[in-house]
């Protein structure tokens, strides 16, 4: 199991690291890749305990994910850098959390197609005015590689999160900003 060891940074708030995920736009998904690890930045849904994101039908994301490896997930926010009259004191005032455990790709057409609308309305709210069905889901198929989308659930075995917040009167400031 993964632990904090700075434990000054730990955060346990759970309601602090809802928020975090829910309003959180872009995640990374690690996973082992064939020489090298592999990590790629991601849209993501914070839902029911799970995460979830999309891709392509194809390529290298979806080649190392189909088998349903152990995966990290890794949300993170930088809010900036923490001063000091000592430089080697400076820091980095930010949120993190991480998630580990398996990936499955979700199969269900309903539920694919309600973790899309999810997608759909998180970064694009309001502006399409239909919701989508499960039936477009089992048709559509990308121009691009003719694949149908992907749709994955990360349901963390261990999250851990980590914060180091500042008041504002402590963080840099450029002059020429």
């Amino acid at each position: 199991m993964n632990q904090i060891q700075y434990v000054q940074r730990d955060c346990r708030d759970k309601e602090k690291i809802e928020k975090f995920l829910l309003e959180s736009r872009i995640g990374i998904i690690g996973m082992n890749g064939d020489e090298f690890p592999y990590a790629v930045p991601v849209n993501f849904i914070w839902n029911d305990g799970s995460i979830f994101f999309h891709g392509m039908g194809s390529g290298k994301k979806e080649t190392i994910l189909s088998s349903g490896p152990p995966v990290c997930f890794t949300v993170y926010e930088e809010y900036g850098t923490v001063t000091d009259p000592v430089p080697c004191h400076a820091d980095t005032a930010y949120m993190s959390v991480m998630l580990f455990g398996n990936v499955k790709k979700v199969v269900d057409f309903d539920e694919a197609a309600l973790v899309l609308q999810n997608l759909v309305e998180k970064y694009t709210p309001g502006y399409y005015k239909h919701p989508l069905t499960a039936k477009l889901i089992e048709r559509y198929k990308s121009s691009f590689d003719g694949n149908a989308v992907s749709i994955y659930r990360i349901t963390p075995e261990n999250m851990t999160a980590k914060e180091n917040h500042a008041k504002e009167d402590k963080l840099f400031k450029r002059n020429d900003r």
